[in-house]
């Protein structure tokens, strides 16, 4: 009987999802400092003991950065593989994708500020 998964072809997407991650933040210069960025949080959500809650909305604000960060990267490098040149058209897509990133970043950054200012404002 044969799995109606192919557990071989799985573990091969995986594989291939793996080193997208790691070329994400081995070759791209902003998902480097959205790297440190977070990691500069967690360390301040192990200081300030979150709670569960508040570490559900750090992780997924942290995941929803790096995922826009990698979708952003991904049509960059696919627009600049349809063309070098200028393009209008090619660069409203560059400029839309990146205006993606940004508005998560606000976002992310507006949460993190909701969580951890209370907590700083405490120490004063």
């Amino acid at each position: 009987m044969k799995l109606p998964v192919d557990l071989r072809k799985s573990l091969r997407s995986f594989r291939y999802a793996v080193k997208g991650v790691v070329d994400l933040f081995r070759f791209e210069n902003n998902a480097r400092i959205h790297l440190l960025a977070a990691a500069a949080v967690l360390a301040a959500g192990f200081y300030f003991q979150l709670s569960n809650t508040e570490w559900a909305l750090i992780v997924t604000q942290i995941a929803l950065v790096w995922a826009a960060e990698a979708f952003n990267t991904a049509l960059e490098k696919l627009a600049d593989a349809v063309s070098t040149d200028y393009h209008p058209l090619i660069k409203a897509v560059k400029d839309l994708a990146a205006g993606g990133v940004l508005i998560v970043a606000i976002s992310a950054a507006v949460v993190g500020s909701l969580i951890f200012i209370p907590k700083i404002w405490l120490l004063f």
